[in-house]
């Protein structure tokens, strides 16, 4: 494990390449040993870094309740071969404090996610176009679940020139369908239950979708209606690419998005699906 940036760019000199990286805020799973195990199969080398970035919290609680567990993540990423992990501490990332000059996400950085949390995205956004500089990767992997950063991040790429290939990596589920995620450590044994409510309405959608926009809606709707135990945020049937709501007459790929407050905790989840297709 490395923590600076001195030590970073003297162990990335020494990496055969390609090189991949997997960007996380620790509490790992099998999640994101499934990042690494993709990674694996494209890089000859395999950075992680492991960074709680306090620019995509909102102040308070929320940052502070999220779990760290550092020796069990390295435990994990040493079994499934990480070759290197980028530990650093906020002073390490951001020498100056906040930084003065922070990633815009524009407009797709506004809905779903980011109307429920503002300026989250540019915070993501910041830290990762600040790793992909540190590490300089070929290759960065990351996760489906997390939908609209994922496009946010290609975006950014794309527009800011910098020269890495994105590559999407499938959502990784409990054999009850729940999404893996670094916040279910906070689900007591019944908000577990509750959460699976999410996974539920996605693949109802999903059943429903030959029948067009409306029928997915609905087919999701009901089934986050019978569970009063969660309480949710936003159900989204959006354009992949763009993330604008589709039309009642629209037909092919989109994305079904939920967001829902378990208890305490905030879930979200998603699922791709082609709208208007024959079973």
């Amino acid at each position: 494990m490395v923590r600076t940036r001195a030590e970073l760019a003297a162990v990335r000199a020494g990496l055969p390449g390609p090189v991949a990286v997997v960007m996380t805020m620790g509490a790992l799973h099998a999640g994101h040993a499934a990042l690494v195990e993709a990674a694996r199969e494209r890089a000859a080398s395999v950075v992680v870094t492991i960074f709680l970035n306090p620019l995509q919290f909102e102040a308070g609680a929320d940052l502070a309740r999220y779990p760290r567990t550092l020796d069990a993540d390295l435990e994990l990423l040493g079994r499934v071969g990480a070759d290197v992990v980028f530990a650093p501490s906020p002073d390490v990332v951001y020498p100056d404090g906040d930084p003065a000059v922070r990633v815009s996400s524009g407009a797709l950085g506004s809905v779903l996610e980011g109307a429920s949390r503002p300026g989250h995205f540019d915070g993501v956004l910041t830290v990762v176009a600040k790793l992909l500089h540190l590490v300089r990767p070929d290759v960065a992997l990351f996760g489906q679940k997390d939908a609209q950063q994922l496009l946010l991040v290609r975006r950014m790429v794309r527009d800011l020139d910098l020269g890495v290939e994105v590559v999407a990596v499938p959502t990784v589920r409990d054999g009850d369908g729940l999404a893996l995620s670094s916040r279910n450590a906070h689900l007591s044994p019944l908000d577990r239950e509750v959460a699976l409510v999410l996974s539920r309405a996605l693949r109802a959608g999903e059943a429903a979708a030959p029948e067009g926009a409306s029928a997915v809606r609905r087919a999701a709707r009901d089934v986050l209606v019978a569970e009063p135990l969660a309480r949710v945020d936003y159900l989204a049937l959006v354009d992949p690419d763009t993330l604008a709501d589709v039309p009642e007459h629209f037909r092919g790929p989109a994305l079904l998005a939920v967001a829902a407050k378990v208890g305490p905790t905030r879930l979200i989840d998603n699922l791709p699906l082609v709208v208007g297709a024959a079973r």
